[in-house]
């Protein structure tokens, strides 16, 4: 197959014609691309070019797609353009490509306003809400088949869960609930030395640890450690397909990944919530043993006067709920993960957010459901 070379004729002072002749492949036809563009860089605004088809006696799609593509820009330009000459087999081919449609300027691209901004976020928002619902709703009939019928869950796999959730998160959890209680008892040693009340750094530290901070930083270090890992790794196994051979194989998802790191992390959060508080109650005593020349024993008993059992109840009851968001909404994450690794990282990230927008969202709650019960 061989195209002889286009040949550009002038018909008058504004229109030329380029005439085409033999038979057009894309292989062929591709190489000439530039030769052709070249030429029709002369032509100006105003005038009128043609492609004379009289001659070819066969076109391929890709070709015609060049020829439609270089009309095209020749009309966005200002300069009329038609395929004439063409016979019949031709002609259907250029109708096939939309090659006698009267090609019109480009939509310009408007930028979106404000307005539209907002709309289409609170709509995105809304449909993340939807799905975390619908995601929790599917957990929970998960989680009554399971009751309904034990041994379909995926049971081995909860012990792992719970050594990696809990036991390598201890390191962490110590240092910075430490770090915490120590922070408290120095921003408060400064007000009470003020009017010698150095005892009472031991009710401040006490019950904002075991009240607020020691559930809420525990939940929120687990959330960056293993409500991260959960949508990455979940998410990892959708977009690989994993997620769809166990269904495949009669393993749902949620009873065979969900369930499993939602009961582990229910089960260990609330014991490193007790040991946050534990080691906050110290770091707030280092400052009293250092700065407020405080005893150990003077600082205990303050502090188990201070302290009630409700004070630490009411953590541990808010480190449940902390488990169930951070398990629930990293996992729905994960399953909803599409396109590749970079939807893998979009969601990862996503998942941590949600999740800290949820623990502070439950906290809020609880704080003043709590103040509204002991009042």
């Amino acid at each position: 197959m061989s195209v002889t070379p286009p040949a550009l004729t002038p018909v008058d002072d504004r229109a030329e014609v380029l005439e085409l002749s033999g038979t057009l492949t894309f292989a062929e036809a591709g190489p000439s691309w530039d030769r052709w563009s070249a030429t029709l860089e002369q032509v100006q605004r105003g005038q009128r070019f043609d492609f004379d088809m009289s001659r070819v006696d066969e076109i391929d799609g890709g070709s015609m797609a060049l020829l439609v593509a270089l009309r095209a820009e020749l009309h966005r330009r200002g300069v009329r353009s038609e395929f004439i000459g063409a016979p019949e087999q031709v002609q259907r081919i250029i109708q096939l490509y939309s090659g006698d449609v009267k090609v019109g300027p480009l939509p310009k691209r408007r930028a979106p306003g404000l307005l539209d901004q907002l709309g289409n976020s609170t709509l995105h928002l809304l449909r993340g809400f939807r799905e975390v619902f619908g995601f929790f709703g599917d957990a929970m009939v998960a989680f009554v088949t399971v009751v309904r019928r034990p041994r379909s869950a995926n049971w081995k796999d909860l012990w792992p869960t719970m050594e990696k959730t809990g036991a390598d998160a201890v390191p962490i959890v110590t240092l910075i609930n430490y770090l915490i209680g120590l922070v408290m008892g120095f921003q408060g040693a400064v007000q009470l030395k003020q009017f010698g009340a150095n005892i009472y750094v031991a009710d401040l530290v006490g019950l904002s640890i075991t009240r607020e901070l020691g559930p809420l930083m525990t939940a929120i270090i687990v959330s960056g450690r293993s409500g991260a890992a959960f949508a990455a790794e979940i998410g990892t196994m959708k977009v690989s397909e994993e997620i769809d051979a166990l269904r495949t194989m009669g393993f749902g998802p949620m009873r065979f990944l969900v369930l499993p790191r939602t009961l582990a992390l229910v089960l260990v959060l609330p014991v490193l919530t007790l040991l946050g508080d534990l080691v906050g109650i110290i770091g707030g005593m280092t400052v009293g043993l250092l700065s407020l020349d405080l005893t150990v024993t003077g600082y205990v008993n303050e502090t188990l006067k201070a302290i009630e059992l409700w004070d630490i109840a009411s953590g541990v009851i808010k480190s449940v709920l902390f488990a169930l968001v951070i398990a629930l909404v990293a996992c729905q994450q994960g399953l909803a993960t599409t396109g590749g690794a970079e939807g893998v990282g979009r969601r990862t990230t996503s998942s941590v957010v949600s999740i800290l927008f949820g623990l502070i969202l439950v906290d809020a709650c609880f704080t003043v459901f709590f103040h509204w019960m002991a009042s």
